[in-house]
């Protein structure tokens, strides 16, 4: 889901892909329920319920989380790596270096702090995540 290669990616958006992001998080707490996740993550029942009331503030880290409750998806810390890999090398296709990338998703965050989230060394929420891969993914033409 969140490292599939986006075919169009001139027919959708970055907002578009957040809700696509946002809707397969949502499939997997409903099907398992609040307590169920919150057992198998880190993440509180607090915190669970308001991924859904919040969708600016999710992350992509509790993403991976509540997305590794489904035998559809991987393990979080192995998720998060192939995100971050998945990142890394549409950069490296795309050559787009981070000062470059933050020009083009029109973001407050300075390349350092954009580098560090590319990088996982600071949380990135899905909103981020999603103008990231959209613009990576209009660089990379397949």
């Amino acid at each position: 889901m969140l490292t599939a290669d986006i075919a169009e990616p001139e027919a959708t958006s970055p907002e578009a892909l957040r809700t696509q992001y946002l809707g397969a998080l949502t499939a997997v707490l409903e099907g398992r329920g609040t307590e169920a996740v919150a057992a198998e993550t880190d993440l509180t029942a607090e915190r669970i319920a308001a991924l859904l009331d919040d969708p600016d503030a999710v992350t992509v880290e509790e993403t991976a989380a509540v997305l590794s409750c489904s035998p559809d998806y991987p393990a979080a810390e192995d998720y998060l790596l192939e995100i971050r890999d998945h990142l890394m090398l549409q950069m490296s296709s795309a050559v787009v270096d981070v000062g470059s990338l933050q020009r083009a998703i029109e973001t407050d965050l300075d390349a350092k702090a954009l580098q560090q989230k590319v990088e996982g060394r600071r949380e990135m929420t899905l909103e981020e995540y999603a103008r990231v891969v959209h613009h990576l993914a209009v660089e990379n033409p397949w």
